[in-house]
């Protein structure tokens, strides 16, 4: 079964994430399909892309697929890790990426639908940061890029609460570029998508590159970064790191002691 579909339109690549059954969960499988896609799209010289589920989905995407988070007492989302690897490719790749959000965008996918260049959603999309729930340390690189789109007064509400936040409320934010009606999204992100891609290639390659590592431009020190990973270490060396992921897939609620 094909959990992605693409093609090319008008110097415009349209990728679908298309795995209904696990709700688009970011499983390797997925991530390896993206990628491909991606490169296929960089060889075809595309000028912006479309990234979405099947059009009206419930669930864009529930995020990292926990049935692959490994089941022992090491670092669950390293540099090597398919989400971390498919995040990096979006943030390369050199045409604009547009995600067009309908229904909930959950854990990692948001991180994946705000590595995009641009947001178009619903108004009833929600957003939900759950690596709480599961008793996860998020990724510090992925915590760097919510920073750089999320004031951080709200990232530490979405990070600490770990329930959905509205499309209207990140909106008012600044974090989403555009709310627009269900039965309008579709021509609205294909007219943006015209729009960039009707521009000098060459100067909005320059620019998103320019800007991706204008924004990355974060100075920490080696003690502050040991800290961090210090810190990071006493969750998945956790009881708590186990009683999680097993709570997930045995479908009932977690019991955290702070162990």
């Amino acid at each position: 079964m094909d959990l992605i579909h693409s093609r090319v339109e008008e110097h415009i690549g349209i990728l679908i994430m298309d795995h209904h059954e696990r709700r688009n969960a970011l499983s390797e499988r997925l991530i390896d399909a993206m990628f491909h896609a991606l490169e296929a799209f960089r060889a075809e010289s595309v000028r912006v892309v479309i990234l979405r589920a099947q059009p009206g989905a419930s669930i864009w995407s529930a995020g990292h697929d926990v049935n692959e988070l490994p089941h022992t007492r090491r670092d669950p989302l390293g540099y090597d890790d398919p989400l971390r690897r498919i995040i990096r490719q979006i943030a390369e790749f050199p045409a604009p990426v547009i995600a067009l959000l309908e229904g909930g965008v959950w854990g990692g996918g948001c991180e994946l639908a705000l590595a995009c260049d641009i947001t178009v959603a619903v108004p009833d999309v929600t957003f939900a940061l759950t690596p709480a729930k599961l008793g996860i340390p998020y990724n510090i690189t992925g915590l760097l890029n919510f920073m750089t789109v999320v004031p951080l007064p709200l990232l530490k509400e979405m990070a600490f609460g770990a329930e959905p936040v509205s499309a209207e409320r990140l909106s008012r934010a600044n974090v989403l570029n555009h709310l627009v009606p269900a039965d309008r999204i579709e021509a609205f992100t294909m007219g943006l998508a015209r729009k960039i891609a009707a521009n000098a290639p060459l100067s909005v390659i320059a620019m998103k590159e320019s800007l991706r590592v204008l924004a990355a431009a974060h100075a920490i020190s080696p003690a502050g970064f040991e800290r961090l990973q210090g810190v990071r270490r006493v969750v998945w060396d956790s009881n708590d790191y186990i009683e999680g992921i097993d709570a997930f897939l045995e479908k009932r609620p977690a019991v955290f002691t702070g162990n």
